[in-house]
């Protein structure tokens, strides 16, 4: 059976907080902590201790983690070496990668390759490790992407979305001259009853959706802005866009009139993210692809 592992040394600023507070600022979930406690399956300075027990700096703490703490434990992806995969970051339990255009972030169907978590699954092969999705970006967006090594960080990555502390911007190149300078977005986001392939504000099963972007230039009449998510739905940024009248340059599906030949222009330019079982916080950016023009005059 495959079990994983994890050593933490607290650093010298740790606080005098217990093990089951220091789970919780590491965004452990709940019943995996439960399952330490009842499985003893979690030491500190190589003896079970109650969960109760104060930390102090130098502590060891070793964690075990076993399948049955995860819905999905096992990492299926088809390993795909044909393409380099560009790694901006790295530690023992992440890689965040800079994501090529035109290519899918997982695969739809047990066996198909060519995506980025086939390229990650060969990568991390060498390490004996395999790659676990984070989060997702759109086929024809570029940029910074989170691949766990590990199913253990997934759920406090996932968590760390939720929460906001992981801050992801982006670049996109919009039709149009926006003459402010900067404004919110604040449509809910549903599902299209006409094209299942699209999403629509206010459509059908609708959810909320915030949207921050911030002009940086106009060029002719196209302006690139720089954009937040406060939620992370679905063509959030392609939608919102389009509803706030600046669809995106080249986007087929909410600016099918766009004759901007080389497709989609956003790009997932960095990614603000605290580092698990740290206290360090990650700024990681991403270099624009020679497909993300500086100054688009077309």
């Amino acid at each position: 059976m495959t079990v994983w592992t994890k050593r933490v040394v607290l650093p010298a600023d740790q606080p005098a907080i217990s093990i089951k507070e220091q789970l919780t600022a590491w965004q452990v979930p709940r019943r995996i902590r439960g399952n330490f406690r009842m499985g003893r399956r979690i030491l500190l300075n190589g003896v079970y201790q109650p969960t109760s027990t104060r930390l102090k700096p130098g502590d060891v703490l070793d964690m075990t983690w076993l399948p049955a703490d995860f819905e999905v434990a096992d990492s299926h992806y088809v390993p795909d070496a044909s393409q380099p995969l560009d790694v901006l970051f790295e530690n023992d339990d992440l890689i965040v990668v800079n994501k090529r255009k035109g290519v899918k972030t997982h695969p739809n169907s047990p066996g198909e390759d060519g995506t980025m978590m086939n390229f990650a699954q060969a990568y991390l092969a060498e390490q004996g490790k395999s790659a676990y999705m984070v989060h997702r970006l759109d086929g024809d967006t570029t940029g910074a992407l989170i691949i766990a090594k590990n199913p253990y960080v997934v759920p406090m990555l996932n968590q760390m979305l939720r929460d906001k502390t992981i801050k992801r911007t982006y670049l996109a190149w919009v039709c149009g001259n926006i003459t402010a300078t900067s404004g919110t977005i604040d449509a809910p986001i549903g599902d299209n009853p006409v094209d299942s392939r699209t999403r629509t504000v206010n459509g059908p099963n609708a959810r909320p959706a915030v949207t921050y972007w911030h002009k940086v230039h106009t060029v002719y009449q196209n302006t690139l802005v720089r954009l937040a998510l406060a939620t992370g739905r679905t063509h959030q940024i392609r939608l919102h866009m389009k509803h706030l009248g600046y669809p995106l340059v080249g986007d087929p599906l909410y600016n099918p009139d766009s004759n901007y030949s080389d497709g989609l222009l956003l790009h997932a330019a960095a990614i603000q993210l605290p580092i698990p079982f740290t206290n360090d916080v990650k700024s990681v950016g991403a270099p624009l692809p020679p497909t993300f023009p500086r100054n688009l005059r077309k």
